[in-house]
């Protein structure tokens, strides 16, 4: 029997060669309790091997989770509609969300695309899926080659942590963030602070 050796890309969720590191179980006692979480690291240092093995594990313990890789649709000329659109048809097929998403977006065409999203997670997400949700975004640094601000995007996730207060059912919802840029070199209005409540986490290299 032969160990496999990649050189990149992530390893498969059973991999025997994979290596568990302390920022595994930190990673997963984050995410179980609740907490915003923001994986940095540069490239080729195994996060999306980690972000796989994570979400094996809180499959195994009853919560619901998807993987978005912001890079998988292309950067080029996308439109805040398009992002958004695509964001969006991603949960619904992860999650097999009983909407149609020509008429929900439609239904809510006077809104702006940020306001959809929100009201997509509140209105659809959170009411159909019934246990815990995490979503990992992967790739997140490719927000800097879109051709629109995304400021909003990254205050959207947090007032979903905000909005526990006050709805008791976004307790129940968790992002957690991969990539490579410092979360301050993804904001362009300096004056938001949208990463604070944020657990960043850095992830040690190893040999596989």
């Amino acid at each position: 029997m032969f160990n496999e050796y990649r050189f990149s890309g992530s390893l498969p969720e059973d991999a025997s060669t994979y290596v568990t590191r302390e920022a595994d179980t930190e990673l997963y006692d984050s995410l179980t309790a609740g907490k915003f979480c923001y994986v940095l690291n540069s490239r080729q240092s195994g996060k999306s091997s980690i972000r796989v093995r994570t979400m094996r594990r809180l499959r195994d313990a009853g919560v619901e989770c998807t993987a978005i890789d912001l890079s998988a649709g292309g950067v080029q000329n996308v439109t805040p509609e398009q992002w958004y659109v695509d964001l969006i048809d991603h949960l619904i097929e992860s999650f097999a969300l009983d909407v149609d998403l020509g008429d929900w977006w439609g239904k809510n065409q006077l809104h702006s695309e940020v306001t959809r999203f929100r009201k997509f997670i509140e209105d659809v997400l959170l009411v159909e899926v019934k246990s815990n949700i995490v979503i990992f975004i992967d790739e997140i640094d490719s927000v800097l080659s879109l051709n629109f601000p995304t400021d909003d995007f990254f205050a959207l996730i947090r007032a979903c942590y905000n909005q526990r207060v006050d709805n008791s059912e976004y307790n129940r919802l968790t992002f957690c963030l991969l990539g490579v840029a410092s979360p301050s070199n993804l904001i362009k209005d300096k004056q938001r602070t949208p990463f604070n409540m944020f657990i960043i986490l850095f992830i040690k290299r190893f040999l596989i």
